[in-house]
């Protein structure tokens, strides 16, 4: 049986990374890899679908267990990608897709080489500014840090196997979906 693909996407806050990765799973391009966090759970989220939401105790006990593939502290929030999730998928011969925070990402390119790294930029710093504000998630506070953190984010783009910026969503997703497709030629090969 053939092995999955491991995609990772990031980008700065408000970019579109997640509704990206849920049209993708929705057209069936993989299976979404569900991340633990220790943030607190947004209206509208579901525990094991959206995070697994956790105590900071308990992911620090992951933490020490090792059964992290990568995790982040973001916005005093951890974040992390189970070994065991992506794994059992991959080996089942499904592509698994994960949002991953930029650092997780790095992480992820050590332990995992062949997987698919994509960065998504936003079409402009405005742009990822009125999304933000439009979410209607997050304090002026969070929004001004979060903005400062992209500023950082972004120029870690080069280290990433792909960049895409989503301007017109749609067009995003056929992007990131014409290159899934390369990779498994790639593969086939």
């Amino acid at each position: 049986m053939k092995k999955g693909i491991f995609i990772a996407i990031s980008g700065p806050s408000g970019v579109g990374k997640n509704t990206i990765a849920d049209i993708l799973t929705e057209r069936g391009y993989g299976i979404y890899s569900v991340s633990a966090t220790t943030r607190k759970m947004r209206d509208g989220e579901k525990d094991g679908k959206d995070y697994f939401f956790i105590s900071t105790e308990e992911f620090e006990k992951k933490i020490a267990n090792q059964e992290f593939i990568e995790y982040t502290k973001y916005n005093n929030n951890y974040y992390g990608t189970l070994k065991s999730f992506v794994q059992d998928r991959l080996d089942n011969g499904e592509n698994v897709i994960a949002v991953i925070e930029i650092q997780g990402g790095m992480n992820i390119k050590r332990i995992f080489p062949e997987a698919v790294l994509i960065f998504i930029m936003p079409p402009s710093f405005e742009e990822l500014e009125q999304r933000l504000r439009k979410r209607n998630t997050d304090s002026e506070e969070d929004i001004l840090k979060r903005m400062e953190i992209a500023r950082m984010e972004i120029d870690y783009r080069t280290k990433y196997d792909y960049t895409v910026v989503n301007n017109v969503l749609e067009d995003t997703v056929e992007e990131i979906v014409d290159i899934i497709k390369k990779e498994i030629e790639k593969r086939d090969i």
